[in-house]
């Protein structure tokens, strides 16, 4: 079945008595499915199978519509099908419920796949108008950016990326953020998203041909463990 077909289908239902079964979404299930196809690279039966569910499926508290159609917009992709991945990104932007990135910031990717380079900067234009508040979105941005050998660009995302990362460690030790021991393991998250913008921020600047400055020396120190920080941050 053509992948761009793929999201206006229906999953059959299952009649039991006088009763359907509708299936529930749940994230271990997507997980599972994910996993899948990482090993044996069917990344298309998996997109097919996810954007069913997220039009048939019964959303949960684990698993919102709108993170079923994000992840299987993700699965298209992979799949070689940024039409479909397309069609999915936007579901889930119209659907407006919770998801663990803007579908915008893949939905230009799939956009530039497509051509429509006019369309994907427009929204990336809308998310920086909007305010850079997620590391996350910059450091996925800054990829995309990279991908269409925008590197001023992508420099400009990752540099506010680094920037919320260590503006949220500073409001963390003067008392105004979440304490580590709150957060359970952000605070290895946030360790770890920094080491990636610092990276990706240190290979752009590298490709552009610019001098080593103080944020590319933050690689150089050792994070510090379980409270996130990055020593001399």
């Amino acid at each position: 079945m053509p992948g761009s077909l793929a999201l206006s289908c229906v999953e059959r239902l299952v009649r039991v008595g006088t009763f359907w079964i509708v299936p529930v979404l749940s994230r271990e299930e997507f997980d599972a499915i994910e996993f899948s196809a990482a090993f044996s690279g069917e990344h298309e039966a998996a997109a097919q199978r996810m954007s069913r569910l997220a039009v048939t499926g019964t959303q949960s508290e684990s698993m919102p519509r709108s993170e079923a159609f994000l992840r299987a917009g993700e699965q298209w992709l992979l799949a070689d099908d940024p039409a479909a991945a397309a069609s999915g990104f936007r579901l889930a932007l119209a659907d407006g419920g919770p998801v663990f990135v803007d579908p915008r910031v893949p939905l230009s990717r799939a956009l530039f796949l497509l051509g429509k380079s006019a369309e994907a900067r427009a929204l990336i234009s809308s998310l920086k108008a909007e305010g850079r508040r997620d590391p996350r979105m910059c450091d996925l941005v800054a990829e995309v950016l990279v991908e269409r050998s925008d590197l001023a660009g992508a420099l400009d995302w990752a540099t506010a990326g680094v920037e919320l990362c260590l503006q949220r460690t500073a409001d963390r030790d003067d008392g105004r953020g979440q304490p580590a021991s709150a957060a359970g393991s952000g605070g290895d998250d946030r360790a770890e998203e920094l080491r990636l913008l610092l990276s990706l921020r240190y290979r752009i600047r590298n490709d552009l041909g610019l001098p080593e400055d103080d944020y590319d020396r933050l690689l150089d120190e050792a994070p510090s463990g379980a409270d996130g920080s990055v020593a001399g941050a």
